[in-house]
């Protein structure tokens, strides 16, 4: 059932994680891919053995979050890209990925289990290690929202002294077009 597919570049991998619900999640049909499944027996897997995946593990997509993951992934519609699916696909956790190491077996699923523990583990300290800039940049986006509500004040002020064009706005001696 296994197939040879196995993935190393981890820019491919980080293209296949997406955020959902405040969490980063691979889609089922992904990890099918990497773990060199079909969608159908992946899935299959996993509800041979539900138990170990509980809500914060897996969950289903609604279709509000399956077409925005859908309109990142593909850049099309959900009807072009279904590819006859008859139901949502299933978003796995970080801790999920880490249970479908005690549920897929073989040397494939070892050695792409192992491969995505590593790249979460990167982004995790990717995360740390720039925690700093992350909030510089929230700084700066706060500190560009409150210069652009001062300026909508002044045009509305400008607006409410209704200065026509006969008149002209003077600075130091100059006349400034309105």
């Amino acid at each position: 059932m296994e197939n040879e597919i196995i993935i190393h570049d981890s820019e491919k991998l980080k293209d296949k994680i997406y955020t959902i619900r405040g969490l980063q999640v691979m889609l089922d049909e992904d990890l099918a891919q990497i773990y060199g499944y079909a969608t159908k027996d992946f899935n299959r897997q996993v509800k041979n053995n539900i138990e170990r995946f509980d809500e914060d593990f897996r969950f289903q997509l609604t279709d509000e979050e399956f077409d925005s993951v859908l309109r990142c992934k593909f850049s099309t519609s959900k009807t072009e890209t279904r590819g006859g699916r008859q139901y949502n696909p299933y978003a796995f956790t970080e801790q999920g990925i880490y249970m479908l190491m005690t549920v897929l077996r073989g040397d494939l699923a070892v050695a792409q289990s192992k491969m995505l523990i590593r790249l979460f583990k990167e982004m995790k300290h990717f995360v740390q290690n720039n925690h700093l800039l992350f909030d510089e940049i929230v700084s700066v986006k706060h500190q560009l929202l409150q210069t652009n509500l001062r300026v909508d004040q002044l045009f509305t002020l400008m607006d409410k002294y209704n200065i026509d064009e006969t008149q002209g706005i003077y600075f130091q001696g100059q006349i400034f077009d309105y």
